[in-house]
């Protein structure tokens, strides 16, 4: 079972599953902006109902506590990162969720 944190939210497991769902079968994982990642899970699969700037700060937060990894400075592509793998997985505690605020 996943170990979900006070400071996590529905949003950033969407964030994070639609992320896994893109890695492909040789291992890839997709770089994506935050307004790729909004459009479709709210436009396009209607999985959530937030706002683009929801979405970012939350994909910043996920970078904080390094489950997604910036990629991109400048345009601000991220993608998920070994860390991010092991938490949907369900194979970290509590205590591995930490974030610098």
């Amino acid at each position: 079972m996943r170990v979900r944190v006070p400071w996590m939210n529905e949003v950033d497991d969407a964030i994070l599953e639609y992320l896994q769902e893109l890695e492909t079968e040789t291992g890839h994982r997709a770089s994506l902006p935050p307004t790729a990642i909004w459009f479709n899970l709210v436009e396009q699969l209607g999985v959530l109902d937030r706002s683009q700037n929801t979405i970012s700060r939350r994909m910043n937060v996920l970078s904080q506590a390094e489950l997604l990894e910036k990629t991109d400075e400048k345009r601000g592509y991220y993608k998920l990162t070994d860390h991010g793998i092991a938490y949907l997985e369900g194979e970290l505690e509590a205590s591995d969720l930490s974030r610098e605020d």
